[in-house]
């Protein structure tokens, strides 16, 4: 199908530089944000499914670390349309590479959100050899995927943050 053709449902978008600095610093308090470096997700070929997440920062996972990613993206996504993330295939495949919450989930009206929608990427090495992403490295990819809603579906609340904001024990981006 040529892209021409293809839903277009979504944009990317960077968050404001004041939201990305102050989350930046709340990850990694001894380094320089990455602001003016950062890379919208895009697809590599025009049969990718998954959108690219490009690391803000060199960094090593050794067996059994973790590291928590503030991406500086945001997802303007119409209503019906949820952006699932994983790590990219390879990753997963060669380290082991498992995001926290298994999949990630962003809700289309996480974009709201009181902290701009910002998409934050928990990573976990859960193999057992260590794995290492260049800055500018792609370690991530986002699919964005139709949901339906049930007959008798009455959700009426508003979003006002990511993680557990509904309510609902960790739903949201």
């Amino acid at each position: 199908m040529e892209n021409e053709d293809m839903n277009r449902i979504a944009d990317f978008l960077k968050v404001s530089r004041a939201r990305f600095d102050a989350d930046w610093r709340e990850a990694f308090p001894q380094r320089e944000s990455p602001y003016d470096a950062l890379l919208v997700p895009r697809r590599a070929t025009s049969g990718s499914a998954g959108y690219d997440f490009y690391a803000p920062l060199g960094f090593e996972l050794r067996p059994g670390q973790t590291i928590k990613l503030p991406t500086g993206m945001r997802a303007r996504i119409d209503e019906g349309w949820v952006l699932m993330l994983f790590p990219r295939s390879g990753l997963g495949f060669k380290y082991r590479l498992q995001l926290n919450n298994t999949v990630g989930v962003v809700d289309s009206d996480y974009f709201n959100a009181d902290n701009e929608g910002h998409i934050f990427i928990k990573l976990t090495n859960a193999g057992d050899r260590v794995l290492r992403i260049a800055e500018g490295e792609a370690f991530a990819q986002g699919v964005f995927l139709p949901f339906g809603i049930t007959r008798d579906d009455c959700a009426d609340g508003r979003r006002t943050g990511g993680f557990g904001s509904t309510g609902a024990g960790g739903t949201g981006a």
